[in-house]
């Protein structure tokens, strides 16, 4: 069954789809690849193996009778505990939302089933999706399967350390803030945030509601971009989602961009970036070689207001983490307010004397620190007398920020960073000081807040023998030119190297 293991998303499906591989074996393979490994990585916090093997067998039974399976046929995928669904639970890794079951399922995993995919399971992640790591997750832990000792990332890291630990064959996560791409580049796999809108955010669980996009984390490219490709589009059920057709991906992924002109922000690669490792630059900068090799033009471009300052004490600051740390805690006091422990969650069983009470004592004995965190800071900004100071300046950043990147593509076609300014670090390392956490998303932080698509994908090993992600960021809605020009690299430095956990 290893064979089966070693396959993408794609050369799965087509191998169902030809009778060369069953569905039930290729579930079968990926849920003894869970007991076996994930004890030591904890990417799942729980499973649908009966559900999963009756699904397969449905798909092979339609297969042998001649009916279409869909593009996705047969493929074993996981989602990230924070999208609905009507079988097994969502508990977006709190203790609050334990035992919930929602209703209803989410849009993109109601396409991707209609696509054929067969759900293994849910995904670990940091509580409400806050985080960068995944340790703020209220369940347990995630480990990277490059270095069980290290972090995979987050918020959605158990998803990308499914999908490099080769225990699913791709997976879905969610964005607010970097929380697809900095897992992927911290697990050496390739993660994809679609335009804000691309994809209907019905069913996911709300953490910002005007940063956060679903999108898929995967093996290749071509996955990625045939993910994407099923869960786009537009839905009734999401007033935000937009009702632009989507380009088919697969169909140009193959033909590379002709004068394709790469932008560089002169304010992420500054001759004294301290903020970014030499090891991460290094890497960049033969990427960077790479598309010159195939008559890329690199180009200098400005964004100002996604500069990245190091103080003489070391302190890293920017304009756009200040921003977003105020609109994405503002939106999550906002959406986190519904949580009041009588319609449904964690309800304290201590003796209540009035409603305030049971609020605070059900929210203090579940939900976690980061949680309690950014509601009070979100609470804090969007009160009375400090609206304007903090929030409603905020917006205005954003506005410039937004602006920047239309100046920028203006000059080029899309725009190359690095996806983190380090490889994964370990856990513990900066639980302690969660400013330093925050840093973690000086490159990705800055696309939520301007709408835009962006994508990870590997570009080497640091000198731990840890992943390095390189982020491509493109105009709203210019998905497809990100998916090529990214397979535009891929064919020419194909990642040959996968976590010892999977060799």
């Amino acid at each position: 069954m290893s064979e089966i293991l070693d396959l993408t998303a794609a050369e799965l499906a087509a191998a169902v789809a030809a009778g060369e591989i069953a569905a039930v074996d290729a579930t079968r393979a990926y849920l003894d690849a869970i007991s076996a490994r994930d004890r030591d990585i904890r990417a799942y916090n729980e499973t649908y193996p009966d559900e999963a093997l009756a699904r397969a067998k449905r798909i092979d039974a339609d297969r042998v009778a001649g009916k279409n399976i869909g593009p996705l046929g047969g493929v074993p995928v996981a989602l990230k505990d924070n999208l609905c669904t009507t079988h097994g639970r969502t508990t977006c890794a709190s203790k609050y939302l334990a035992d919930f079951r929602a209703p209803y399922t989410a849009t993109a995993v109601a396409k991707l089933e209609a696509a054929g995919a067969v759900v293994l399971g849910k995904t670990n992640m940091d509580e409400f999706a806050m985080g960068s790591s995944t340790e703020n997750s209220g369940l347990h832990a995630t480990k990277n399967p490059w270095d069980v000792g290290r972090v995979p990332g987050g918020s959605s890291g158990g998803s990308a350390a499914a999908v490099a630990g080769r225990l699913c064959a791709a997976a879905l996560g969610s964005d607010t803030g970097g929380s697809i791409r900095q897992p992927a580049a911290f697990c050496g796999v390739v993660g994809c945030k679609p335009t804000y809108g691309r994809v209907s955010r019905y069913g996911l669980v709300a953490f910002g509601s005007s940063l956060d996009q679903i999108g898929p984390l995967t093996r290749d490219v071509k996955d990625a971009a045939l993910l994407t490709q099923i869960i786009a589009g537009g839905d009734p059920a999401d007033s935000t989602c937009l009702g632009d057709s989507v380009p088919d991906y697969l169909a140009s992924l193959d033909q590379p961009i002709p004068n394709l002109r790469i932008g560089l922000p002169r304010e992420f690669f500054p001759n004294n970036n301290e903020a970014l490792r030499p090891d991460v630059r290094a890497a960049i900068e033969k990427a960077i070689e790479a598309y010159k090799a195939m008559g890329a033009e690199i180009v200098e471009v400005s964004l100002p207001h996604s500069r990245i300052d190091v103080g003489d004490d070391g302190a890293i600051s920017s304009f756009a983490v200040s921003a977003y740390y105020i609109v994405c805690t503002a939106e999550c006091s906002s959406n986190l307010a519904r949580f009041d422990s009588v319609h449904y969650g964690h309800r304290t069983k201590q003796p209540v004397e009035d409603i305030v009470t049971l609020y605070s004592r059900s929210r203090a004995e579940s939900l976690g620190q980061e949680v309690k965190r950014r509601i009070m800071l979100g609470t804090y900004a969007l009160s009375s007398g400090y609206y304007d100071a903090y929030y409603n300046k905020a917006l205005k950043v954003r506005r410039l920020i937004a602006n920047d990147f239309k100046a920028a593509f203006g000059k080029c076609d899309v725009i190359l960073c690095p996806t983190t300014p380090t490889p994964a670090f370990r856990l513990g390392e900066k639980t302690a000081n969660p400013i330093e956490m925050y840093m973690a998303d000086i490159y990705t932080i800055s696309l939520n807040l301007a709408g835009l698509p962006g994508l990870s994908l590997p570009v080497g090993l640091s000198d731990e023998n840890l992943p390095i992600g390189m982020q491509l960021i493109g105009p709203v809605l210019c998905e497809e030119n990100l998916f090529r020009a990214a397979a535009m690299y891929e064919r020419a430095r194909p990642a040959q190297w996968l976590p010892p956990c999977a060799n």
